[in-house]
Protein backbone atom coordinates (compact mmCIF):
# COMPACT_ATOMS: atom_id res chain seq x y z
CA UNK A 1 0.00 0.00 0.00
CA UNK A 2 1.47 3.51 -1.00
CA UNK A 3 0.58 6.85 0.52
CA UNK A 4 0.09 9.04 -1.72
CA UNK A 5 -0.21 13.12 -1.67
CA UNK A 6 -0.88 15.66 -4.45
CA UNK A 7 -0.49 19.09 -4.14
CA UNK A 8 -0.01 22.51 -5.56
CA UNK A 9 2.80 24.64 -4.72
CA UNK A 10 3.42 28.48 -5.37
CA UNK A 11 6.83 29.86 -6.88
CA UNK A 12 7.83 30.19 -3.13
CA UNK A 13 7.16 26.64 -1.97
CA UNK A 14 4.18 27.35 -0.15
CA UNK A 15 1.42 24.79 -0.60
CA UNK A 16 -1.93 26.23 -2.29
CA UNK A 17 -3.87 23.41 -1.74
CA UNK A 18 -3.22 19.70 -1.12
CA UNK A 19 -4.83 16.28 -0.72
CA UNK A 20 -3.60 12.84 0.72
CA UNK A 21 -5.07 8.77 0.35
CA UNK A 22 -4.17 5.25 0.68
CA UNK A 23 -3.35 4.15 -3.01
CA UNK A 24 -5.64 6.67 -4.49
CA UNK A 25 -6.33 10.51 -4.24
CA UNK A 26 -7.90 12.91 -5.61
CA UNK A 27 -7.23 17.09 -5.35
CA UNK A 28 -9.56 19.76 -7.04
CA UNK A 29 -7.69 23.25 -7.11
CA UNK A 30 -9.83 26.23 -7.13
CA UNK A 31 -7.06 28.97 -7.79
CA UNK A 32 -5.58 30.17 -11.12
CA UNK A 33 -2.15 29.03 -11.89
CA UNK A 34 0.44 31.53 -11.12
CA UNK A 35 3.93 31.23 -12.65
CA UNK A 36 6.28 29.71 -10.78
CA UNK A 37 3.54 27.68 -9.06
CA UNK A 38 4.19 23.20 -9.22
CA UNK A 39 2.31 20.32 -9.40
CA UNK A 40 3.94 17.77 -6.83
CA UNK A 41 3.01 13.75 -6.28
CA UNK A 42 4.48 12.49 -3.24
CA UNK A 43 4.80 8.59 -2.81
CA UNK A 44 5.52 6.58 0.52
CA UNK A 45 7.05 3.71 -1.99
CA UNK A 46 9.53 4.37 -4.55
CA UNK A 47 9.55 2.60 -8.00
CA UNK A 48 5.93 1.95 -8.77
CA UNK A 49 3.40 2.23 -11.64
CA UNK A 50 1.02 5.25 -10.93
CA UNK A 51 -2.09 6.22 -13.35
CA UNK A 52 -1.26 10.28 -12.90
CA UNK A 53 -3.23 12.80 -13.70
CA UNK A 54 -1.70 16.47 -13.05
CA UNK A 55 -4.86 17.84 -15.67
CA UNK A 56 -8.08 17.20 -16.56
CA UNK A 57 -7.33 18.14 -20.16
CA UNK A 58 -4.45 15.64 -20.48
CA UNK A 59 -5.94 13.10 -19.28
CA UNK A 60 -4.58 10.05 -16.78
CA UNK A 61 -0.96 8.78 -17.91
CA UNK A 62 0.45 5.28 -16.99
CA UNK A 63 4.35 6.18 -15.08
CA UNK A 64 6.36 4.19 -13.45
CA UNK A 65 7.38 6.41 -10.66
CA UNK A 66 10.78 6.00 -8.70
CA UNK A 67 10.20 9.07 -6.17
CA UNK A 68 8.35 12.12 -5.69
CA UNK A 69 7.55 13.92 -8.84
CA UNK A 70 7.39 17.61 -9.51
CA UNK A 71 5.95 18.81 -12.13
CA UNK A 72 6.68 22.78 -13.37
CA UNK A 73 3.48 24.51 -14.71
CA UNK A 74 3.71 25.47 -17.83
CA UNK A 75 3.41 29.51 -18.65
CA UNK A 76 4.68 31.99 -21.60
CA UNK A 77 6.79 30.18 -24.22
CA UNK A 78 6.65 26.79 -22.78
CA UNK A 79 2.74 26.78 -22.67
CA UNK A 80 2.41 26.75 -26.55
CA UNK A 81 3.49 23.04 -27.22
CA UNK A 82 0.65 22.25 -24.69
CA UNK A 83 -3.12 22.37 -25.54
CA UNK A 84 -4.99 25.73 -25.42
CA UNK A 85 -7.40 23.98 -22.45
CA UNK A 86 -3.97 22.37 -19.89
CA UNK A 87 -3.38 24.01 -16.80
CA UNK A 88 -6.50 26.88 -17.43
CA UNK A 89 -9.04 28.42 -15.51
CA UNK A 90 -9.59 28.26 -11.94
CA UNK A 91 -10.65 24.53 -11.79
CA UNK A 92 -8.74 22.12 -11.94
CA UNK A 93 -8.96 18.22 -11.17
CA UNK A 94 -5.81 15.68 -10.66
CA UNK A 95 -5.75 12.59 -9.33
CA UNK A 96 -3.33 9.59 -8.85
CA UNK A 97 -3.58 5.80 -7.81
CA UNK A 98 -1.31 2.90 -7.72
CA UNK A 99 -1.96 0.81 -10.85
CA UNK A 100 -4.13 -1.95 -10.88
CA UNK A 101 -1.92 -6.04 -11.80
CA UNK A 102 -4.03 -5.77 -15.08
CA UNK A 103 -2.64 -2.61 -15.93
CA UNK A 104 0.96 -3.31 -15.31
CA UNK A 105 0.52 -6.41 -17.59
CA UNK A 106 -1.02 -5.13 -20.92
CA UNK A 107 0.21 -4.79 -23.57
CA UNK A 108 0.54 -0.88 -24.52
CA UNK A 109 2.59 2.14 -25.75
CA UNK A 110 5.68 1.77 -23.53
CA UNK A 111 7.15 5.33 -24.04
CA UNK A 112 4.00 7.61 -24.14
CA UNK A 113 4.03 9.83 -20.85
CA UNK A 114 2.13 12.81 -21.24
CA UNK A 115 3.87 14.44 -18.10
CA UNK A 116 7.14 14.24 -19.27
CA UNK A 117 9.34 17.56 -18.44
CA UNK A 118 13.00 18.63 -18.84
CA UNK A 119 15.29 17.27 -16.17
CA UNK A 120 14.96 14.16 -13.40
CA UNK A 121 11.14 14.55 -12.73
CA UNK A 122 11.39 11.36 -11.27
CA UNK A 123 8.56 9.79 -13.98
CA UNK A 124 9.20 7.88 -16.76
CA UNK A 125 9.28 6.92 -19.28
CA UNK A 126 11.49 9.82 -20.10
CA UNK A 127 12.85 11.62 -23.37
CA UNK A 128 16.05 13.15 -23.93
CA UNK A 129 18.37 14.81 -26.47
CA UNK A 130 21.59 16.67 -27.16
CA UNK A 131 19.87 18.94 -29.40
CA UNK A 132 16.71 20.70 -28.95
CA UNK A 133 15.98 23.89 -31.86
CA UNK A 134 17.11 26.95 -30.62
CA UNK A 135 15.81 25.93 -27.01
CA UNK A 136 12.43 26.08 -27.53
CA UNK A 137 9.31 23.84 -26.25
CA UNK A 138 8.10 23.35 -29.15
CA UNK A 139 10.80 21.43 -30.57
CA UNK A 140 11.75 19.99 -27.22
CA UNK A 141 12.37 16.10 -27.04
CA UNK A 142 9.10 15.49 -24.91
CA UNK A 143 7.17 16.34 -27.36
CA UNK A 144 8.09 13.03 -29.47
CA UNK A 145 6.03 11.23 -26.69
CA UNK A 146 3.50 12.98 -26.05
CA UNK A 147 0.57 10.92 -27.65
CA UNK A 148 0.37 13.75 -30.41
CA UNK A 149 0.60 12.48 -33.71
CA UNK A 150 -0.59 14.79 -35.76
CA UNK A 151 2.64 15.31 -38.51
CA UNK A 152 1.72 17.66 -41.04
CA UNK A 153 2.52 20.90 -39.45
CA UNK A 154 5.30 22.80 -37.12
CA UNK A 155 5.21 24.81 -34.53
CA UNK A 156 2.50 24.95 -31.84
CA UNK A 157 0.40 22.63 -30.46
CA UNK A 158 -0.72 20.11 -31.63
CA UNK A 159 2.38 20.37 -34.08
CA UNK A 160 4.89 20.35 -31.40
CA UNK A 161 8.05 17.82 -32.39
CA UNK A 162 11.46 17.01 -31.75
CA UNK A 163 13.45 19.69 -33.49
CA UNK A 164 17.21 19.01 -34.58
CA UNK A 165 18.55 22.18 -35.24
CA UNK A 166 19.67 21.03 -38.88
CA UNK A 167 22.54 19.30 -36.27
CA UNK A 168 24.25 15.97 -37.58
CA UNK A 169 24.93 14.39 -34.48
CA UNK A 170 21.91 15.09 -33.37
CA UNK A 171 20.53 12.11 -30.80
CA UNK A 172 18.00 11.61 -29.06
CA UNK A 173 17.25 8.64 -25.81
CA UNK A 174 14.08 7.16 -24.39
CA UNK A 175 14.52 5.74 -20.97
CA UNK A 176 11.78 3.66 -19.30
CA UNK A 177 13.20 4.11 -15.69
CA UNK A 178 12.25 -0.03 -15.69
CA UNK A 179 12.71 -3.35 -17.31
CA UNK A 180 10.77 -3.58 -20.52
CA UNK A 181 10.31 -6.05 -22.92
CA UNK A 182 9.68 -4.53 -26.63
CA UNK A 183 8.80 -5.90 -29.69
CA UNK A 184 8.00 -2.80 -32.05
CA UNK A 185 8.83 0.75 -32.98
CA UNK A 186 6.57 3.22 -34.81
CA UNK A 187 8.16 6.62 -35.81
CA UNK A 188 5.92 9.47 -37.07
CA UNK A 189 8.21 11.80 -38.70
CA UNK A 190 7.25 14.99 -39.17
CA UNK A 191 5.93 15.28 -42.99
CA UNK A 192 5.20 19.30 -43.13
CA UNK A 193 6.86 19.18 -47.04
CA UNK A 194 8.33 20.92 -48.53
CA UNK A 195 9.09 22.74 -45.62
CA UNK A 196 10.54 19.27 -44.07
CA UNK A 197 13.50 17.08 -45.20
CA UNK A 198 12.98 13.44 -43.87
CA UNK A 199 15.37 10.82 -42.68
CA UNK A 200 16.29 8.23 -45.20
CA UNK A 201 17.94 6.05 -42.38
CA UNK A 202 18.06 6.19 -38.66
CA UNK A 203 19.80 4.06 -36.33
CA UNK A 204 18.19 2.23 -33.30
CA UNK A 205 20.57 1.72 -30.31
CA UNK A 206 19.09 -0.63 -27.50
CA UNK A 207 20.13 -0.96 -23.96
CA UNK A 208 21.24 -4.12 -24.10
CA UNK A 209 23.94 -3.70 -26.59
CA UNK A 210 22.05 -4.51 -29.98
CA UNK A 211 21.27 -2.16 -32.45
CA UNK A 212 19.26 -2.09 -35.51
CA UNK A 213 20.01 0.63 -39.12
CA UNK A 214 16.36 1.43 -40.44
CA UNK A 215 15.42 2.13 -43.95
CA UNK A 216 12.97 5.16 -43.73
CA UNK A 217 10.86 6.72 -46.94
CA UNK A 218 9.11 9.97 -47.67
CA UNK A 219 5.57 9.62 -45.79
CA UNK A 220 3.27 11.44 -43.38
CA UNK A 221 2.52 7.49 -42.59
CA UNK A 222 3.74 6.09 -39.30
CA UNK A 223 6.70 3.87 -40.15
CA UNK A 224 6.94 0.45 -38.54
CA UNK A 225 10.14 -1.56 -37.06
CA UNK A 226 9.01 -5.05 -35.87
CA UNK A 227 11.74 -7.09 -34.00
CA UNK A 228 12.30 -9.84 -31.63
CA UNK A 229 11.41 -9.39 -28.15
CA UNK A 230 14.24 -7.18 -26.24
CA UNK A 231 14.67 -7.03 -22.45
CA UNK A 232 15.86 -3.37 -22.27
CA UNK A 233 15.78 -0.07 -20.15
CA UNK A 234 16.21 2.79 -22.84
CA UNK A 235 17.14 2.76 -26.18
CA UNK A 236 18.61 5.53 -28.58
CA UNK A 237 17.82 7.09 -31.95
CA UNK A 238 21.77 8.13 -33.91
CA UNK A 239 23.30 8.69 -36.94
CA UNK A 240 19.89 10.36 -38.16
CA UNK A 241 20.41 10.53 -41.78
CA UNK A 242 18.86 13.48 -44.57
CA UNK A 243 17.56 13.14 -48.04
CA UNK A 244 19.06 14.56 -50.52
CA UNK A 245 16.34 17.43 -50.65
CA UNK A 246 16.64 21.37 -50.59
CA UNK A 247 15.42 21.73 -47.32
CA UNK A 248 17.45 21.14 -43.80
CA UNK A 249 14.70 20.67 -41.44
CA UNK A 250 13.57 16.61 -40.20
CA UNK A 251 12.13 16.29 -36.93
CA UNK A 252 10.28 13.70 -35.00
CA UNK A 253 6.53 14.26 -34.47
CA UNK A 254 6.19 11.14 -32.40
CA UNK A 255 8.00 7.73 -31.26
CA UNK A 256 5.87 4.78 -30.02
CA UNK A 257 7.58 1.67 -28.31
CA UNK A 258 5.05 -1.78 -27.94
CA UNK A 259 5.33 -4.53 -25.70
CA UNK A 260 5.27 -5.10 -22.20
CA UNK A 261 6.51 -4.90 -18.72
CA UNK A 262 8.67 -6.97 -16.78
CA UNK A 263 7.48 -8.09 -13.91
CA UNK A 264 9.87 -9.77 -11.27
Amino acid sequence: MAVLALKVLDKNGKTICVSRGEDFVSLVCTAQYQEGDRIVLETSEKNIYVMLQMDDAMGIAFCYITGNVSFAIPFGEKRISYSPKAFYGNRHYLCARTAREDEIRAYRNLALNVYDQHGDTGCYPHATANVETRGESVFAARNAIDGVCENRSHGEWPYESWGINMQDDAEMTLDFGRTVEAEKIVLYTRSDFPHDNWWRQVKVTFSDGSETVWDLEKSALPHVLEFEKKKINSLRLSDLIKADDPSPFPALSQIEVYGYNCRG
